[in-house]
C-alpha cells in the first residue's frame, strides 16, 4: 500500500474523494428518505377524519397517479371531503377525460372541491368540472378551451442532411402526420374532423357540468384563456377564493370542523433513492419538453 501511494499519490486522492463523495450522497439520501417517510406517515394516521387533498400539476401525461390517489380517499372513510388542487395548463385528451370522470365517480361518494392556483386551462379546467365546486383566483389563468394536435415538419431539414424515408403501408393514410412531408389536403381534413369530434365532447361536458347552452360554450370556447374573474362572470366557475377557501369549503361540505380541518395527503410509497431522482427527472423532461408521438390535446399551449 506504502508503495502504490508514493507512485500513484494523484490516483490514490482521487480514490479517496470519489469515497468520500459517494459516501456523502448515501448520507443525504438516508436524510431525504427519512424526511420523505416522516412527512407522508403523520399527515394520515395523526388524527383520523380530514379533509384528502389530491394534486393535478404540470403537464397532463399520464392519469394514473391521479386516479389511484382518488380512488384511495374515495374508498377512506375517514376522508370526507377532497380538494383537488390543479396547477395545470392541461394536456393529454385521454388522461384528462380519464380524470374528469374519476373525479365524477367520487364526487358521487363525497364531496369535491377543484381549487385553481395559477393556472387551471385546458384539460386543467376539463378535470375540474367534475368537481361540486370550482374555485379560483381572480387572476387564476383559466378557459382555453379548445383541442389541438401537432405534427413536426421537417422536410426540410431532411433535405439539407439528405435523409430519405421509405414506407410500406398498408393503406393510404396510415402514415398520416409523417414528419418528411406536409399533410395533404385529405389528411388536413381528417384530423380536422378527429379535432372538432373531441372538441363537441369538451364542450358538451361543460355545458353539462356547468348547466349551460352548448350555444353559449360555442361561444367561449375559441381556445382563448380566461381569468378566474373572467370565468365567474361567463358561468365557468363557481366562486373566487384561494386554497385555504377551497379547504374551508370543503371541511363544511365533509362535516367537519371549518377552522381548523386535518389535512391529509396522499401516501408516498416509492423510497427515495438517487437513482429513481435521476430518472424521474429525466423522464419528466422528455415528458414535458420532448414529445415521441402526435397526440390529441387539451392544451394551453403559450405556456411553452
Amino acid at each position: 500500500m506504502s508503495t502504490f501511494r508514493q507512485r500513484h499519490p494523484i490516483l490514490l486522492g482521487l480514490f479517496i474523494l470519489t469515497g468520500i463523495f459517494f459516501l456523502f450522497l448515501g448520507g443525504i439520501s438516508l436524510l431525504v428518505s427519512s424526511l420523505i417517510s416522516q412527512s407522508t406517515r403523520t399527515d394520515i394516521f395523526s388524527r383520523k377524519e380530514g379533509v384528502g387533498i389530491v394534486e393535478l400539476k404540470g403537464l397532463i401525461v399520464s392519469s394514473e397517479q391521479v386516479l389511484k390517489h382518488l380512488t384511495e380517499f374515495r374508498n377512506n372513510s375517514d376522508i370526507k371531503s377532497i380538494v383537488l388542487r390543479i396547477e395545470s395548463p392541461g394536456g393529454a385528451v385521454g388522461a384528462a377525460q380519464e380524470i374528469y370522470q374519476e373525479i365524477k365517480r367520487t364526487s358521487a361518494v363525497k364531496p369535491i372541491v377543484a381549487s385553481m392556483g395559477s393556472m387551471g386551462a385546458s384539460g386543467g379546467y376539463y378535470a375540474a368540472l367534475g368537481a361540486d365546486i370550482i374555485l379560483a383566483n381572480p387572476g387564476t389563468m383559466t378557459g382555453s378551451i379548445g383541442v389541438i394536435v401537432k405534427f413536426p415538419n421537417l422536410e426540410g431539414l431532411f433535405e439539407k442532411i439528405g435523409y430519405k424515408s421509405e414506407v410500406i403501408k398498408s393503406g393510404p393514410l396510415k402514415d398520416i402526420g409523417a414528419s418528411n412531408r406536409p399533410l395533404s389536403e385529405e389528411e388536413r381534413t381528417i384530423m380536422q374532423d378527429l379535432i372538432d369530434n373531441v372538441y363537441n365532447q369538451f364542450v358538451r361536458d361543460i355545458a353539462t357540468s356547468r348547466s349551460l347552452p352548448e350555444e353559449t360554450i360555442f361561444e367561449l370556447a375559441d381556445g382563448r384563456v380566461y381569468t378566474g374573474e373572467q370565468a365567474l362572470e361567463l358561468g365557468l366557475i363557481d366562486k373566487l377564493g384561494n386554497f385555504t377557501d377551497a379547504v374551508t369549503i370543503a371541511a363544511d361540505l365533509g362535516g367537519l370542523d371549518t377552522e381548523d380541518p386535518q389535512l391529509i395527503y396522499p401516501r408516498i410509497e416509492r423510497k427515495f433513492s438517487l437513482i429513481n431522482l435521476l430518472t424521474n427527472a429525466e423522464q419528466s423532461l422528455v415528458d414535458n419538453f420532448v414529445p415521441l408521438y402526435p397526440i390529441l390535446s387539451f392544451e394551453w399551449t403559450g405556456v411553452r
